[in-house]
């Protein structure tokens, strides 16, 4: 089981992430322990305040970071969890969230949250986590979405969450591209057709088609991926056939693509003896 522990002033926020659709039956079935903290309640005062004026002055207030530590040290010591072996912070100064970062937590047994509001937290308290998040370069009113949007990352990696074991693993970002189309019923709609590759039976002829779709899709919208994707010699072959140039491959340290095979000459046959 992956405990994910979320310490806000907000905990209605995070409610129906954590009870709804895939999270919600995972968590049914004992795959995932979702712990909404409310963090007035280490307050130790009579009006559950949680934050106060910034030293130097300014607008807004800060969330005090003895409240943040003593939410914390609930949760080191809380006999029915073990202690959090990761503790984050959402911040703008925080590494990026990816695929690869989702991937990594989904390792750990508990991940503790620290959701913002107001100023954000007290500087100190980036001394209690163990690393800072960012989702991306702009500002939100609080860290509760922040925290919906990894829980949803997150989760969907433990293991027997999703239904099909293998099928995060061609997600988009989880091979490096994009991911391909996807098609269902109706084989026609509007005028469009499913292509007949999907429809044929051919396994490797699908595979094939697939992979050529990412790989055109990546191209078209986020080239920046493809230096680290982990392309192959057919893969820069199939990028010089959507248009990219040699240099492009250069740039994105793609291999070379397989050599042209030569045509095979026409054996000569010798003369044969004549009969005698």
């Amino acid at each position: 089981m992956l405990t994910f522990s979320f310490l806000t002033l907000f905990p209605e926020l995070l409610a129906p992430f954590a009870s709804e659709a895939i999270v919600g039956k995972a968590r049914a079935r004992g795959l995932v322990d979702v712990n909404l903290v409310q963090l007035r309640d280490f307050s130790e005062n009579r009006h559950l305040k949680v934050d106060d004026t910034p030293y130097g002055g300014g607008a807004g207030m800060v969330i005090r970071v003895d409240v943040a530590a003593r939410a914390l040290e609930s949760l080191a010591t809380d006999p029915n969890r073990p202690p959090p072996d990761e503790v984050i912070l959402f911040s703008p100064a925080g590494e990026r969230f990816t695929q690869a970062v989702a991937e990594e937590l989904a390792g750990r047994s508990h991940l503790a949250f620290l959701c913002g509001r107001y100023e954000g937290f007290d500087a100190r308290t980036e001394g209690l986590v163990t690393r800072e998040l960012s989702i991306g370069d702009f500002v939100m009113m609080g860290g509760e979405a922040a925290a919906a949007c990894v829980l949803e990352a997150v989760a969907r990696l433990v293991p027997g969450v999703l239904g099909d074991e293998a099928s995060h693993q061609a997600d988009s970002f989880s091979s490096g591209l994009l991911d391909y189309p996807e098609y269902t019923r109706p084989p026609e709609w509007r005028g469009q057709e499913v292509p007949e590759v999907l429809r044929g039976g051919n396994h490797a002829a699908v595979a094939a088609w697939r992979r050529a779709q990412a790989l055109a899709r990546t191209l078209a919208r986020r080239p920046d991926l493809l230096p680290a994707a982990g392309l192959s010699p057919q893969d820069s072959a199939a990028l010089l056939a959507l248009g990219a140039a040699p240099a492009d491959l250069r740039a994105w340290n793609a291999p070379d693509p397989p050599a042209p095979r030569r045509p095979r000459r026409p054996s000569r046959s010798r003369p044969k003896d004549p009969p005698g």
